[in-house]
């Protein structure tokens, strides 16, 4: 959120983690020497095939390897891939990888080019060309005999990681900070030392307060609230004013002043430029959800201490570039923040880091079934945390300034404090109207927010400042947060009293009670916490007490922030940025059974969810409207509330079903636009055809549910291409279809020419040419039409069971049933200057019936040869 979602609902973060963000994680990400991506030891061609004198490219053409060159990719490291094939996204694309990686191929992966949007399946990674050309040579060491080729990836990240060059995403900074300056920290003070330091805090505290410009509220003259942690004064003897002040507000929690503050001080240079006021700036901005701002410094962090950042500073770094919309480079930044966390075998870690990857590429392109309206009733300041009060009321909290004269305001945002106000619903347009304070025995001079109610509306739950007749806080100086239970006699709402539960030594807050009002769900960081912030349950006993309170657990709750639960018996709705997402907090929900407990989560998708902080989300089941807040671009204000409407199932088109998807050159992976694209059915009867657009792209629509569909693709100088697709109800199907050349099929075996084709089969005892068999040699007819002049003899083997003479006898037949199938479509016989069969007599391996072999064994030996003789 803005700026408010910093001012209360990360308080619940910020309470206890803000004082100790440096110490979350000490240990540093150094970036490996090895490239990121593992590769598979390929067994070397020859130990003398390559000369070190000799280049990539040449390597490559000697062995007719085809390759190209993608430059200035982010999140892809610079050396040579082996591609197997061209996808554009979704389920083809990883069922094609979780294929590979069970053939062994467990480093495979994914380039996405973003100026064509397609993924370049690679099977294998090398930092060197001649290591790529190598194995590719080599077939993998047999392990991969189909069509491949090599991906140069140049200009992009350097090989092990280092050196990251986003030229094309980083933002120049107005004041130009280069070369960065380190500052030796000071050593540790004695004990007389310190106390001599105490002093002279004090007195610099004094002054500051003395130099305050702000009205304040007569009734906030409680000093306290500027004390400096005694923590952080033994580090301040070599800081300037500047950066002491910037520290203080910091430690505050008053982020919105202290990022003002460093940035002054990072203009003024030399000492100010460090690593830990780069990263402060930054936390600032973070912690005050200026994800462009924050993007900004931790753009600059990242590239002059890279290797110094903790895991918490990747994460940040990650959930700002989401924020600002860079999704790809924040994938990689988390692959990074996954490794550093996660204790788990490098497949295993790859598999999880893919899963992610595919999850958000699908809530990007998830269906856009809600209608979303920002309401009238949100100001320039924080609105959010709406709740039903009734079904024509709600009660939301807002810092909204309804003073004519200047009221006290919060420092973390420079906002006045929250309040809670109720408005009227309008149901014809589901606007909230007519907004007043809720309560003044409720609201005070400090925060009060997010309010839930009994199913009778005489209790009520809602979370407040640690508050006595001043602001509380623990060891740290920090001011947590509780909640507040107040019950209403006739009309009024009593003083409210805080709940058992509560503690000075942590937050609890965001309270939501169960639809029969038996159980109270709220956000914590007590201890048992799986994370910074995780949703807790109590049971309500009848006597008003409460149980012991349960942690959800880890399918819930990760090691992030969970927040803002709402749960209607049925469903548990709540914000975290611990699951994959858009950018900042988003919307979740999981199912709830009582015997299975809570289901997988499933994030909302668009529009609820964008790059920004999206949260406090509520819903009427019965008819799908509700409420929820979101600091996003085009809102009045910080955070606003936006109503939404859930589109019904009648109101969704019931036809939905829809073939999409590109076609590209099988070996160079460009998109190959004209391309015509037939759509036959079962039995071969072409139902409709287009051609490709500029970039490559199909679709199919108002399909036949659940059907299958035969896709054929033709292109002059191409091998024709068909694919089986079956179509899903209300859904697309996405199919990519990579063509090959004509020229591609003309391959070059122990120094003979071939023209190459899948396996020719004929059924048991036959020499009939097959269905199947057909395609394939109307693929060598289209070879042979594109080089009218080719000559080729046809050659017939047979495996080593039955008999010697009946195999030869067998595959002599074959080769002359093939040679007169190439004849019947237009070949002229005078091409085709014999078709011989040699039965087992041309054996590929040793299975001459002298020792045992397997089915897949023999198959090698059954095969047809096309050599050619001349061009």
């Amino acid at each position: 959120m803005k700026k408010l979602i910093t001012a209360f609902i990360f308080l619940l973060s910020f309470a206890c983690f803000a004082q100790d963000f440096e110490n979350l994680d000490s240990e540093e990400i150094v970036t490996s020497t090895e490239p990121e991506t593992e590769t598979v030891n390929f067994t070397p061609v020859d130990s003398e095939t390559f000369s070190i004198t000799e280049t990539f490219e040449e390597a490559a053409d000697r062995y007719e390897i085809p390759h190209r060159t993608f430059s200035g990719l982010s999140g892809t490291e610079n050396g040579y891939y082996i591609i197997s094939g061209v996808f554009s996204k979704d389920k083809t694309l990883n069922k094609t990888l979780k294929k590979l990686r069970k053939k062994g191929f467990e480093s495979a992966g994914y380039i996405l080019n973003p100026e064509n949007d397609l993924n370049y399946v690679y099977l294998a990674y090398y930092p060197f060309g001649l290591e790529a050309v190598d194995a590719c040579a080599s077939n993998l060491d047999g392990n991969y005999t189909k069509d491949k080729w090599i991906l140069e990836i140049e200009n992009s990240v350097a090989i092990g990681g280092d050196g990251v060059d986003f030229n094309d995403e980083a933002e120049s900074i107005e004041n130009g900070i280069v070369a960065m300056e380190t500052i030796t920290e000071s050593s540790d003070f004695s004990e007389l030392e310190k106390t001599n330091e105490i002093q002279k805090t004090e007195t610099d505290v004094a002054s500051i307060i003395n130099s305050e410009d702000e009205i304040l509220d007569p009734i906030d003259t409680d000093v306290t609230e500027v004390e400096t942690p005694i923590n952080t004064i033994s580090e301040t003897s070599n800081k300037t004013k500047l950066l002491q002040r910037a520290d203080h507000y910091f430690d505050k929690m008053w982020y919105a002043e202290a990022a003002d503050l460093y940035e002054q001080a990072l203009e003024k240079g030399g000492k100010n430029r460090s690593k830990k006021v780069i990263q402060k700036t930054a936390d600032a901005y973070y912690f005050n959800t200026n994800m462009e701002k924050a993007y900004e410094w931790y753009n600059v962090l990242y590239e002059n201490y890279g290797k110094e950042m903790s895991s918490e500073n990747i994460f940040k770094y990650a959930h700002s570039l989401k924020g600002t919309g860079k999704y790809a480079r924040s994938k990689r930044l988390m692959r990074l923040y996954s490794k550093k966390m996660k204790d788990a075998p490098a497949s295993e870690l790859s598999n999880n880091l893919q899963a992610n990857e595919s999850t958000l590429d699908n809530i990007l392109n998830s269906k856009k079934d809600f209608e979303i309206k920002n309401l009238a009733v949100n100001t320039e300041y924080s609105d959010f945390s709406p709740m039903f009060l009734d079904s024509n009321q709600v009660v939301f909290s807002s810092a909204k300034d309804s003073s004519f004269f200047s009221t006290r305001r919060y420092k973390w945002n420079d906002q006045p404090y929250l309040d809670l106000y109720v408005a009227k619903i309008n149901e014809e347009s589901n606007d909230l109207k007519d907004a007043l304070k809720f309560s003044k025995k409720i609201n005070t001079k400090y925060h009060e927010a997010s309010v839930t109610f009994s199913p009778d509306n005489s209790t009520m739950y809602f979370t407040r400042n640690n508050y006595g007749k001043k602001l509380k806080r623990d060891n740290n100086g920090v001011n947590h947060l509780k909640i507040y239970k107040s019950t209403k006699i006739d009309t009024e709402w009593t003083e409210a009293e805080e709940v058992s539960f509560n503690s000075d030594n942590y937050s609890t807050g965001h309270p939501a009670l169960s639809p029969d009002g038996k159980q109270l769900y709220f956000v914590s960081d007590m201890p048992g916490s799986l994370g910074k912030t995780d949703i807790f349950v109590v049971d309500i006993l009848e006597d008003g007490s409460f149980s012991e309170a349960r942690n959800l657990g880890p399918t819930i709750n990760t090691e992030q922030r969970e927040m803002f639960p709402f749960f209607n018996g049925t469903k548990l709705y709540f914000s975290s940025d611990g699951f994959t997402g858009l950018g900042g907090l988003d919307v979740y929900e999981s199912a709830y059974d009582e015997e299975e407990g809570f289901a997988e989560v499933k994030n909302l998708g668009l529009p609820v969810n964008s790059n920004k902080d999206d949260f406090s989300y509520i819903v009427n089941e019965e008819n799908q409207q509700g409420y929820f807040a979101s600091n996003r671009e085009g809102g009045k204000g910080d955070d606003d509330i936006y109503s939404f409407k859930r589109l019904i199932l009648e109101e969704v088109p019931e036809n939905n079903n829809a073939i999409a998807g590109f076609v590209t050159e099988m070996v160079t992976g460009d998109v190959m636009p004209q391309a015509l694209v037939q759509l036959l059915d079962e039995n071969g009867i072409k139902l409709k055809e287009m051609v490709t657009e500029d970039d490559g792209s199909f679709i199919f629509e108002d399909l036949n549910d659940s059907t299958q569909y035969t896709l054929k693709t033709v292109q002059p100088k191409f091998v024709d291409n068909e694919s089986l697709v079956e179509t899903t109800v209300n859904d697309t199907t996405k199919v990519d279809i990579a063509m090959k050349r004509l020229e591609e099929m003309i391959a070059v075996e122990d120094g003979i020419k071939k023209i190459k084709t899948e396996m020719i089969y004929f059924n048991f005892d036959k020499s009939q040419i097959r269905p199947d068999a057909s395609k394939e040699l109307d693929k060598l007819v289209s070879v042979m039409k594109e080089y009218p002049s080719m000559v080729i003899k046809i050659e017939s083997h047979t495996d080593s069971r039955g008999s010697k003479v009946y195999n030869e006898y067998l595959s002599d037949k074959r080769a002359k049933s093939t040679r007169d199938y190439i004849i019947s479509q237009g070949i002229d016989s005078n091409r085709i200057e014999s078709a011989t069969g040699y039965g087992e007599n041309r054996l590929l391996n040793d299975c001459d019936g002298s020792s045992p072999c397997s089915e897949a064994d023999h198959v090698l030996n059954r095969r047809s040869e096309f050599i050619i003789l001349n061009m």
